[in-house]
């Protein structure tokens, strides 16, 4: 899939990577996205964590949310806002991650659907889009 770093009021596109800028919160607003100032720039981050929210809240189009190596829990508060609308959610296995704080959170909150490598993360989303 193409990767691309995410600029205000760029169209949200299917089968597309898109990346967000550091030191931004990133919303999604009327089916593109709309970058913010970091809501929290002191301490850990949780720019995933408002976005994933943003997302289960503006967006009517099929969600599957994945969950990375990464410090600190940042997602997991938004994961059950994402299968309350019907969504997908992806942890990356813990043992495959370099810094696995991010996935084990977002497997405590018991609304992950897959724990998954990476490389069947890559496999299992091109089965559920193929659908």
């Amino acid at each position: 899939m193409p990767v691309e770093l995410i600029t205000e009021g760029l169209d949200i596109r299917p089968n597309q990577v898109f990346i967000i800028p550091s030191q931004r919160d990133l919303h999604v607003c009327e089916g593109g996205f709309r970058l913010e100032p970091i809501s929290k720039p002191r301490g850990w981050p949780d720019v995933i964590t408002v976005f994933l929210r943003s997302l289960a809240q503006n967006w009517d189009g099929k969600i599957i949310a994945v969950i990375v190596s990464g410090y600190d829990g940042d997602g997991a508060a938004a994961l059950s806002g994402i299968r309350d609308v019907g969504g997908i959610t992806i942890a990356q296995k813990p043992d495959t991650a370099g810094r696995p704080d991010m996935p084990v959170s977002a497997i405590e909150t018991g609304c992950i659907d897959f724990i998954l490598a990476p490389e069947d993360i890559a496999t299992i989303i091109r089965e559920i889009t193929r659908k």
